[in-house]
């Protein structure tokens, strides 16, 4: 593995290992708000129990970091999985008027939060289509 594809894999593999550990456990008011927020992008997720859900996400996190800091899995799966998790994340970016400005693009203070799904969706392609 070259150096430059372990630093486009180890940040957001770590960042994501970091947050699924810390959903793992969480509180049953904690994993309501996370789920009513997730529904605002994919409407499905209003309708599972809270709990499941947050194990849901928890364990979603977990295996795609996991996938990025483990090398013997290779770049493209490990890049495809980052970017299907990060449109995931970018649908309830868009789908809710509060995440951006006017434009409907720029984030605005509430959607600076997630604005950072960017950066993951670019990084995930780019291990994709690397050679």
């Amino acid at each position: 593995m070259r150096i430059s594809n372990a630093i486009l894999r180890g940040v957001p593999g770590a960042y994501l290992l970091q947050s699924g550990y810390g959903k793992l456990g969480m509180d049953a008011q904690a994993a309501e708000g996370l789920k009513q927020f997730a529904a605002t992008g994919v409407p499905q997720f209003a309708e599972w129990d809270s709990k499941t859900f947050a194990t849901f996400i928890a364990g979603s996190e977990l295996a795609v970091g996991a996938a990025l800091v483990t090398p013997f899995v290779s770049k493209r799966l490990a890049g495809a999985g980052l970017l299907a998790f990060s449109a995931g994340l970018l649908t309830m970016y868009f789908r809710n008027s509060e995440m951006t400005k006017d434009d409907g693009i720029r984030p605005s203070e509430q959607g600076i939060s997630l604005s950072k799904d960017f950066f993951m969706a670019a990084i995930g392609a780019g291990l994709m289509v690397q050679k």
